[in-house]
């Protein structure tokens, strides 16, 4: 076990700050917003800007701290860069779908498509 320099620490510990600044300004974004649509956009970059400078200070903690490259923690960033935009986009289209089908909100733009399958046709 190799005794971990100073400025390593450091730099962990501001990337460490540097995600608490990201989940809380994800948060403050997720109370701002006045609906669903304005609210994902924030808080899914920031949630995700938050997951990777964590990732990151565990890779770099723990490559000094082991002696060797530790490339385990970089999986996750991996996954959240797949699946966070997926999610994203799959939430959206299910509340535009909703707002649609129940009235919600007026300021949904109209489907492409017709309402109806037989007006397709035409």
């Amino acid at each position: 076990m190799t005794p971990i320099p100073f400025w390593i620490e450091a730099i962990v510990a501001l990337l460490l700050l540097l995600s608490a600044a990201c989940a809380l300004a994800a948060a403050w974004g997720l109370v701002r917003m006045p609906h669903f649509f304005l609210r994902m956009h924030p808080t899914a970059l920031a949630y995700t800007g938050a997951s990777w400078s964590v990732c990151l200070a565990c890779v770099l903690y723990f490559s000094v701290h082991g002696g060797g490259l530790q490339l385990r923690a970089w999986i996750i960033i991996v996954l959240l860069a797949i699946t966070a935009p997926i999610t994203t986009v799959l939430l959206s289209r299910a509340a535009l779908f909703r707002a649609r089908t129940q009235g919600l909100r007026t300021e949904v733009p109209p489907s492409l498509l017709p309402a109806r399958r037989d007006d397709w046709k035409r």
